[in-house]
C-alpha cells in the first residue's frame, strides 16, 4: 500500500515544472510503483496556451479548479473546461490548451511516465520506461 500527499512531493523531482514555464505537474504515481498508469495533479497557468501530442500515452484529465479552452487540433472542434469536466484523448488527438483562470487538474497516462517527461518540439512526451527491477535472492 502507498500513501503519499502532493503536499509530500512538493519540491521533489516528482515536481516538475516545464520548460516552457506554462505549467507544473506534480506526479503522485509514476511508471516505478509498477501499477499500470500513472496520476499527477497538474496545473497550467491563467493567460499561456500548450500545444500537446501525447504520440505514445492515452492521458484522461478532471478539472478541479479554473478554466481552459481545449482544441481539437486535428478537427478545431473547441471545448470550455471548468471543474467536474472530463476529457480523454483517447485517439493521440493533438489539442491546444488555453487557460482563462488558473487550471488545476487529475491527470492519468496509460503507460504510465517515469517523471523524467516534458514535452519536445511536437509537444510529445517521448515514451520512457524504469529499468525492471533486480530478482530478489533468497
Amino acid at each position: 500500500m502507498i500513501v503519499r500527499s502532493f503536499k509530500d512531493i512538493e519540491g521533489t523531482d516528482r515536481h516538475v515544472k516545464s520548460k516552457s514555464g506554462t505549467w507544473e505537474s506534480k506526479r503522485i504515481v509514476l511508471a516505478k510503483e509498477r501499477v499500470g498508469f500513472s496520476l499527477h495533479e497538474t496545473v497550467l497557468y491563467a493567460g499561456t496556451e500548450t500545444s500537446m501530442w501525447y504520440a505514445n500515452h492515452i492521458e484522461a484529465v478532471v478539472c478541479v479548479e479554473g478554466e481552459a479552452e481545449l482544441t481539437n487540433d486535428e478537427t478545431g472542434e473547441k471545448h470550455t473546461i471548468t471543474p467536474g469536466v472530463m476529457y480523454l484523448l483517447d485517439g493521440h488527438e493533438k489539442h491546444t490548451m488555453r487557460i482563462k483562470q488558473d487550471f488545476r487538474c487529475l491527470c492519468v497516462f496509460n503507460p504510465p511516465v517515469t517523471g523524467r517527461e516534458d514535452h519536445d518540439e511536437n509537444g510529445v512526451y517521448p515514451l520512457l520506461t524504469e529499468p525492471d527491477p533486480e530478482p530478489e535472492t533468497v
